[in-house]
């Protein structure tokens, strides 16, 4: 009842794109067909004890040679299996909707959608965006044009994060030495929060990432704007951006992508057996609410 009192702070209820409300959608149908178990058990368990209560024996019919009733069989049975039967048929239904390797939802809702690529790469504890046609790389921050879909490749340098934006994305797990996908859609303009539901170590609670739905023009402006920023390859990739570290409030970065198969080779490197370990410096820093931000330490 009192989180009632901070109803918009459940972002989980407002969707901003069709994916999202899809996933809404099937949670209320869902939670309201359960409910047609769970209310008249709750009612029943508050009836029978006073129907049958030791006080009112002289008012019921006494019946000590009772064993069985078809009724009341079809009842046990029958009603939960259909209920069950139902539920998955909704939930197989629902899943293929919003399927990410190829959403009929978006196929059938915005058919004719521009399509923007970007390259998900979730380290230890950050998240890289990649534009492989813009040549820009981004860190904590996902820019994308509202009214697009984007087509999302996702991996993980060392360990299994689970990328989630509430009122966008469908939660999809980045994972090392594979590639997972996720497509999403944003109708309107708006700012978004995505986080990590995968705990990955002490700099998990600060995986957090803005998600700015921008207009065509001002993402093209947005892309102008950081060109020419520092330039970004594997290597340079594998000594800074990779090395385990906490960017404390998310604060984002922007690079220049000159090598176009960088996330491939993130991919290759964790099949090859690439790991970070994390010094026992920066667990302690992280795990301290009191510390210093310690933004970089390795």
């Amino acid at each position: 009842m009192l989180a009632g009192c901070s109803v918009h702070d459940m972002v989980l209820f407002f969707p901003a794109g069709p994916m999202a409300a899809s996933e809404l959608h099937y949670t209320y149908l869902i939670t309201g067909i359960m409910m047609v178990i769970i209310v008249p058990t709750l009612l029943m368990s508050i009836w029978f004890p006073i129907k049958y209560h030791i006080s009112r024996q002289h008012k019921e019919k006494y019946t000590p040679d009772w064993t069985f009733s078809y009724a009341i069989e079809v009842l046990a049975w029958g009603i939960p299996l259909g209920i069950v039967a139902v539920l998955a048929w909704l939930s197989v239904h629902g899943i293929r909707g919003i399927d990410p390797w190829n959403p009929p939802l978006l196929a059938k809702i915005a058919p004719n959608a521009p399509v923007e690529e970007v390259d998900v790469i979730a380290t230890d504890w950050q998240w890289v965006f990649i534009y492989p046609a813009e040549k820009l790389v981004t860190i904590d921050e996902l820019t994308i044009p509202a009214g697009a879909r984007i087509d999302l490749k996702l991996t993980a340098t060392q360990n299994m994060d689970g990328f989630y934006i509430p009122q966008v994305a469908p939660m999809v797990d980045a994972m090392p030495a594979m590639q997972t996908k996720d497509t999403f859609l944003v109708s309107q303009p708006g700012d978004f929060t995505g986080f990590s539901t995968d705990f990955s170590g002490a700099g998990f609670s600060w995986m957090r990432f803005a998600v700015h739905a921008v207009s065509t023009a001002d993402f093209a402006a947005w892309v102008q704007s950081h060109q020419g920023a520092a330039p970004l390859d594997y290597a340079a990739f594998d000594a800074h951006i990779a090395q385990p570290q906490v960017n404390y409030g998310a604060t984002p970065s922007y690079f220049t992508l000159t090598d176009p198969k960088l996330f491939g080779e993130v991919i290759s490197a964790a099949q090859m057996g690439k790991t970070y370990p994390v010094s026992q410096a920066l667990n302690k820093a992280v795990a301290d609410d009191d510390a210093a931000p310690v933004a970089g330490a390795q």
